[in-house]
């Protein structure tokens, strides 16, 4: 199936030209690939498993995300392999093959945007279309050495998207270019391009950069040094999010103990948050998919059969809880990053993890990637990761969130930020170096 020319990016190639053949169009010109969770008119959407595309229909309509970036010039080239039914951020897919990361071969590429990712990475195309539920755009971008962004909840429509959780479902896209990050954005998000506005403040949170196996000096203190650099040092703020957190959520106390509440390698109110998303996500996804899953038994690969029968036995209980606590946290960090602000993130806690390792390993390392996923997922906050070169011959990145509905101010801020980012990404790499 996967050709080792395409980095076995690609479920199945076809092409689906422009809708309009303008040049002034504003992705005249530009190819891109989505994510084997789109519908298109005429083809089976597989959702990343064999059993599922077998017993599904072909889709009699396309996707309005896919119909805009088609209305706006570019040309589709096919659909890109992703994790089943989109519940991991490895990447791995038993059926179809593991998309080959182009930045670190040996390693994973990250899902569940797996294909999408690796095809924009591999310059097959110039961009492409995932979705992310609690990382699957986040992640591999950062695994690839790309662009990722997660928009905020519910403005860019996700209609003939097989869904996941619709509490925290979204439509996101990969670039390597800024410029084409924002362009795409800004027709998927039916925005004006405008010019860009000044962060008031960029929050830097010190005990979520210390759960990064990366140096700071890598991460937190590029961005510092270009912000400073661009804007002047008085935006730069230090912040301890976790106590934040905990004094501005009362309802997450429910979530507080749950498992291990004294591990020394995450932090609990975060943790808490990371879970009280977990079980929503696994109580939205038993009611679209325990019927089929039940019906069918479909074949499913490790890790991931784990947590698709645990989410179809997932009750009720809690569920209101978790309801508020998206409530109180949106309230919480938007009042804490305010309108023009940014928040700082470590996109995933470290370097990708090596290809085929047992899923009982990385509990850890998925535990603490979960808690710095979760604040965008459950705020329904926007969420950019930037890469900043390598370390140690692995790929690095950054992350910035910034209000709901801040998309467009989110999209300049990359393109004003990204020159700068690269070059004191590559002083520092050579300093250790």
């Amino acid at each position: 199936m996967a050709k080792s020319s395409d980095f076995g990016a690609f479920m199945e190639k076809f092409t689906l030209h422009p809708t309009s053949s303008s040049h002034q169009l504003p992705l005249s010109g530009l190819t891109f690939a989505i994510k084997d969770i789109f519908d298109v008119n005429g083809y089976v959407t597989g959702f990343g498993n064999p059993d599922w595309a077998r017993t599904h229909t072909a889709a009699t309509s396309t996707a309005p995300a896919v119909l805009a970036v088609l209305g706006a010039g570019a040309t589709c080239v096919g659909k890109t392999i992703m994790d089943e039914m989109a519940y991991s951020i490895n990447g791995e897919n038993k059926h179809y093959g593991t998309p080959r990361n182009p930045c670190a071969p040996d390693r994973i590429p990250g899902g569940s945007s797996s294909g999408s990712a690796v095809a924009v990475g591999a310059k097959l195309v110039e961009f492409s279309l995932g979705t992310d539920t609690g990382g699957s755009v986040r992640v591999p971008a950062s695994y690839c050495g790309i662009l990722g962004f997660r928009p905020s909840h519910d403005v860019v429509p996700t209609a003939g998207v097989t869904p996941m959780a619709q509490s925290f479902d979204t439509v996101g896209w990969f670039a390597r270019d800024p410029l084409i990050l924002s362009r795409v954005g800004h027709v998927l998000l039916h925005l004006p391009m405008v010019d860009p506005i000044k962060p008031i403040q960029v929050i830097i949170p010190d005990d979520c950069f210390s759960l990064s196996s990366i140096p700071s000096n890598r991460t937190s203190e590029v961005l510092i040094k270009s912000v400073k650099k661009l804007f002047g040092d008085h935006i730069v703020k230090h912040v301890k999010l976790a106590d934040y957190v905990k004094d501005k959520v009362p309802s997450l106390q429910k979530f507080m103990n749950v498992g291990d509440g004294d591990r020394l390698y995450d932090i609990a109110s975060l943790a808490a948050l990371s879970s009280a998303r977990s079980l929503l996500l696994r109580y939205e996804f038993k009611n679209n998919h325990a019927e089929w899953i039940t019906g069918v038994n479909p074949d499913l690969g490790p890790g991931i059969s784990e947590h698709v029968w645990e989410a179809v036995r997932t009750t009720g209980e809690n569920i209101d809880t978790c309801h508020s606590v998206k409530i109180e946290f949106c309230a919480a960090l938007s009042a804490l990053i305010g309108d023009c602000g940014i928040l700082a993130l470590p996109t995933v806690p470290g370097a990708p993890p090596k290809l085929q390792t047992d899923p009982t390993t990385l509990e850890v390392f998925e535990a603490q990637a979960f808690s710095l996923l979760s604040i965008a997922s459950v705020s329904g906050f926007c969420q950019v990761s930037i890469p900043l070169g390598m370390h140690d011959n692995l790929p690095v990145s950054i992350s910035l969130l910034a209000r709901h509905g801040s998309d467009s101010f989110l999209l300049n801020l990359v393109e004003t930020l990204y020159d700068t980012l690269q070059q004191e990404s590559e002083i520092a790499e050579k300093m250790i170096s």
